[in-house]
């Protein structure tokens, strides 16, 4: 395997490990944490694997950089992939050594769960970690939200020759609303991450500008541009209590799931590009249905579902509604999912879970640092849909599936519709896994579609207000894989288990 390229990727993460040893050392002179050892040590562990892997790689290449120039399209899907797995690996010794995590299962689960954007935890006490374990949660997912390989390849020396960048960049990057900025994926990639740092830098501007302290700020900015929903405080967003607060993160979540493409279109004066994309019309167009629903729920739900609404964990008054359902679609659809002042859906009554189950599935914009589905798959099946009855009714006429005025071809159409089977079958096994480990039947769907779209809290014990401790082994490691399945956008991590146990013959 490409141990060299991996052991690359390892001294990434020993970088940024090593800016959350630095957090740490800052804040055992301010305060006294006790991690910095944990951090420290835990750096040192990933930059000397990185240092073996490329050792292994350059005696086993022989030639070192022609081992890398000549790898295939299989081998950047098998790299890809293993990249997301040995991040978490490493990534879960801080927690292990700062016993934050007792085992090794959870402590995996809380770095995928971190690296994917997911933001499910075990913990039940976020408060009193120490500061530099709070920033490496947060760094973890700002890391994930925009995507490992396309940081390391806008951030790094050049790697390899241009076509094995771009085959990395299409593995990690799968979804089809991707659009190169850039004859050179590099550039594409660092337009990518220039756009991803003024947002970031923004968003925690106006977090300070309110009750946040700096530290929170910034925690809580990485966590939002990400779409990741990992918080400095048990009670998340609502520890703040602040209506300020939580507008700010429902535009910052909201704006965390268009199409970073369009941003630079935006901010290049292609306006067009950005008014006219079908997708961020639908996109828009689902956030202000589902919060017009919410809100109406609000009303109405009392009088329907007398039986499991607990109407005293209501928002009361208009705008307290209004904001409570915006800050809930925002926080769902992008699957960001931090917590309000009124958040726990789960007491809300059952007419709120099917939407909330909805959005979860969903997803925002392809080329965000949302999860889920995508809106634009789902926009291309409905088209696909709606094709093939106007070709029941006129069968000698042809018709073509279009976006934004662009026509998608049959092959990216049966991707489309594959990748929607797919995530169907992977729900089902999901959900009869987590059954089979000893999870109920609601909680086991909805802990599914919630790892699959990268999403967050489930329902019941799992619930917004709880967290996964008491989730099995067998569930947190089936969690753990649909995580992964879930933010590589399926295709990748399918086709290097393919490859690696079909050899050849693929």
């Amino acid at each position: 395997m490409k141990a060299r390229v991996l052991g690359l990727f390892l001294l990434f993460e020993a970088l940024f490990m090593l800016v959350a040893s630095l957090v740490a050392l800052f804040y055992f002179y301010r305060c006294g944490d006790g991690d910095v050892l944990a951090l420290t040590v835990s750096t040192i562990i990933t930059a000397i694997s990185g240092f073996i892997f490329i050792s292994a790689g350059r005696k086993s290449g022989n030639k070192g950089k022609r081992d890398i120039d000549n790898f295939e399209v299989k081998d950047s899907f098998i790299i890809v992939t293993l990249t997301w797995i040995f991040f978490a690996l490493f990534g879960m010794l801080p927690f292990l050594l700062n016993g934050t995590v007792k085992t090794v299962t959870d402590g995996f689960f809380e770095a995928m769960s971190g690296f994917t954007t997911t933001g499910s935890t075990l913990l039940n006490n976020i408060d009193e970690q120490p500061h530099g374990i709070l920033f490496w949660r947060s760094i973890m997912q700002w890391l994930g939200g925009l995507g490992i390989i396309v940081l390391f390849l806008a951030v790094m020396p050049s790697l390899n020759r241009n076509s094995n960048k771009t085959m990395m960049f299409s593995a990690e990057m799968s979804g089809i609303g991707v659009r190169k900025l850039h004859p050179k994926m590099v550039v594409t990639a660092r337009k990518l991450l220039g756009i991803y740092i003024i947002l970031t830098i923004l968003c925690g501007f106006m977090y300070w500008l309110g009750p946040m302290n700096t530290f929170d700020a910034v925690c809580h900015a990485l966590t939002t541009m990400s779409s990741g929903g990992f918080s400095t405080h048990q009670a998340s967003i609502s520890y703040f209590n602040s209506h300020y607060i939580e507008y700010v993160a429902s535009v910052f979540m909201f704006a965390s799931g268009v199409n970073f493409s369009l941003y630079y279109f935006l901010f290049t004066g292609q306006g067009k590009e950005f008014r006219e994309n079908e997708e961020l019309h639908w996109y828009i167009g689902a956030v202000v249905l589902m919060t017009s629903i919410i809100i109406a729920l609000f009303y109405f739900a009392p009088e329907v579902d007398t039986i499991l609404t607990q109407e005293d964990s209501y928002p009361v008054g208009f705008e307290n509604r209004f904001r409570t359902a915006l800050f809930h679609v925002t926080s769902i659809i992008t699957s960001t999912c931090f917590q309000a002042t009124n958040f726990d859906y789960d007491l809300w009554g059952g007419l709120f879970i099917i939407p909330t189950f909805i959005m979860m599935a969903s997803g925002a914009c392809a080329g965000s640092t949302s999860g889920g589905i995508k809106i634009i798959r789902e926009l291309i099946s409905i088209k696909s849909i709606n094709n093939i009855f106007r070709r029941l009714l006129h069968p000698n006429a042809l018709f073509s599936v279009k976006v934004s005025h662009e026509v998608i071809d049959d092959e990216k159409t049966r991707r489309v519709i594959n990748f929607l089977i797919i995530f169907m079958l992977l729900y089902i096994l999901g959900v009869l896994l987590l059954i089979i480990s000893g999870s109920n039947l609601q909680e086991s769907m909805f802990n599914c579609v919630s790892a699959l779209g990268n999403s967050g809290p489930g329902i019941g014990s799992t619930g917004p207000s709880a967290s996964f401790s008491e989730l099995s082994n067998m569930g947190k490691w089936t969690m753990s894989f649909l995580m992964l399945i879930g933010r590589l956008e399926i295709y990748t991590v399918l086709v290097s288990i393919l490859v690696m146990f079909r050899g050849n013959r693929y």
